[in-house]
Order: structure tokens, then C-alpha cells, then sequence
């Protein structure tokens, strides 16, 4: 790929209307404008359809979808509203798609920045960034830059239809889903650590690190198919996090009370195998890397 790819975007939005006048006015101030932009209201009750629409007179590129309001709450609400606005897009002649969230803030040239990347490496099927919550970002020296942020997700075209697009889980996970099946199909993800956006609502783990919310967490890892060893070194690795102690034993006795109840999961056990494959090997890279820090090998 030669020149810059182009790019579409689509946004549901579910009662933003706190934040979602940001992320539009850092869309619209981008040097490499997307073909076209879909916002997708999911059942909005707030301003949010008005906010938008003050914007989709003025640039013809932004569309306003409005969905029902819906009772039932629940993660695959938000892919069935991404997949009403990929119906408005999927005709379009474009290389790159990207799910934004509508609470995330970026600088001028964020989105040139990752098609670039993807211009570089042909094999890249999912790029991002990492964000930023109250001046925080998490420390990427204990995660993988291979899993991309669900913040803002960008997908080669052709990596987003070989996967079958979002996974309509209710337990939640879509993101991870996504981006581990396309690693599993042979397309390289990467997150890039050179820039940053702004998460402007706080996610669900940034309000909450209680006892039950941990739970909940170490739960979820079951779920998506994490490995018992690599959860336990997890839950180890979290006790220095707040809170203290009880954070990294409450990961552990959720993910145990999951294996002891055995939940159904959504998720395939080709991708359940195929992520804690990918854990053991990290575990061996990290053991190769200690070793020989210490000398010992």
C-alpha cells in the first residue's frame, strides 16, 4: 500500500452527551479525514442526537443513525449497533475501519498517524493506541502490545471481514475477541505506544477495584479462556494494586469459582486454546528475559 489508506469510522453511542462533542470536534480537526463517519445512537435518551446533528449539517461526512431505545442492557448491544452502521458503509470503497468510542479525545493528526502504520506493514490487521484516564495510562511493561485498546480500534478491511466482524458476546470480552481471532487467522495487531488518546468517561475497571468488581474480573478471564498458571502469576502480580492484597486475591477466586461452576462460554475453544497458547509463551519470554538479566543463563 502506497499511498495513505483511507478510512471510515463508526461511533455508537449510548447517552454521551457529556463527551461526545469532544470526540467530534477531534474528528473533524484531523489533517486525514475519514470517507465517512457513522454515528450510531443506541437508544440515546439524553442530547446526544442533538449534539450530533448540529454537526452532521455542517460536514456532510458525518451520519446520524438512530436506533431504538432498548431495555435490555448488555456488551452485544453495542455490536449490533456497530453492525447497523457498517450497513451504511460496507459499499464504500475504503481500507481501513474504525470503531470509536464516544468519549475519546486525540490530537490533530492521531488518525494519519495509525494509517501510516498500517501503510507500512501490510500485515497489520488491527492498530492502535493506547489512552489515558485522568493522566494515567496503564504500564505497558506487564501487558502485550499485541492486544488493541476496544477505546479505538482500527481494522484493515480485509482482517475485519476474515474474522466475521464484532462477536455479539453478552457476558462482554468483544474487543479481546476480536483481536485475539484475528492474530489467530495470521494478521499481526499492534498497539503503538508513540501516542496516546484521552479516555474522557472512566471505564468500568477505572471506577471500580472493589472486592466485587475483582471478582467479577478474575470471572470474565475464565471465561475468555485465560490459563490457571497465567491467572495465578496475574493475581500475584496485583497485589501491590489497590486495593492492597485483597485486589490480587479477588482476581484468583473469581477465575476459581468459574472453573469450579463451569459457566457456559461464548467464546470458541479454538480461541481458547489458541489464547492460552499464546500466554505460555509469553510466560517463557519473560522467563528467558529474568534468566538472563540475572545471568543465569
Amino acid at each position: 500500500m502506497n499511498r495513505k489508506p483511507t478510512y471510515v469510522l463508526i461511533t455508537p453511542a449510548r447517552n454521551e452527551e457529556a463527551y461526545i462533542e469532544l470526540t467530534i470536534k477531534s474528528v473533524i480537526s484531523q489533517t486525514v479525514l475519514p470517507l465517512k463517519w457513522i454515528i450510531v445512537s443506541d437508544g440515546s435518551t439524553d442530547n446526544t442526537d442533538n449534539i450530533v446533528k448540529k454537526y452532521t449539517s455542517e460536514h456532510p461526512w458525518i451520519e446520524l443513525l438512530q436506533m431504538p431505545e432498548r431495555k435490555e442492557r448488555h456488551f452485544a448491544g453495542k455490536v449490533h449497533a456497530f453492525n447497523a452502521g457498517y450497513e451504511k458503509v460496507k459499499n464504500i470503497d475504503f481500507n481501513i475501519i474504525g470503531n470509536l468510542d464516544a468519549d475519546i479525545a486525540f490530537d490533530d493528526n492521531y488518525f494519519s498517524f495509525l494509517l501510516n502504520k498500517f501503510a507500512d506493514n501490510p500485515r497489520l490487521g488491527v492498530g492502535g493506541t493506547p489512552f489515558q484516564e485522568e493522566g494515567k495510562q496503564y504500564d505497558f511493561r506487564f501487558a502485550s502490545l499485541d492486544h488493541v485498546s476496544g477505546a479505538c480500534q482500527l481494522f484493515r478491511k480485509e482482517c475485519f471481514e476474515a474474522i466475521g466482524g464484532y462477536t455479539p458476546l453478552k457476558m462482554g470480552g468483544i474487543d479481546l475477541n476480536a483481536v485475539m481471532t484475528a492474530r489467530m487467522k495470521g494478521w499481526q495487531t499492534r498497539t503503538f505506544t508513540e501516542k496516546t488518546c484521552d479516555h474522557l468517561k472512566k471505564t468500568q475497571a477505572g471506577k471500580h477495584s472493589n472486592f466485587k468488581a475483582l471478582i467479577k474480573s478474575g470471572y470474565h478471564d475464565y471465561l475468555m479462556g485465560s490459563h490457571p498458571l497465567w491467572q495465578f502469576l496475574r493475581s500475584v502480580r496485583h497485589i501491590k494494586s489497590e486495593p492492597f492484597l485483597i485486589g490480587g486475591a479477588s482476581l484468583f477466586i473469581g477465575y476459581m469459582w468459574a472453573m469450579a461452576t463451569r459457566p457456559q462460554r461464548s467464546v470458541s475453544s479454538e480461541l481458547m486454546e489458541f489464547r492460552k497458547k499464546e500466554q505460555m509463551l509469553k510466560l517463557k519470554e519473560l522467563c528467558k528475559k529474568f534468566f538472563i538479566s540475572k545471568k543465569i543463563l
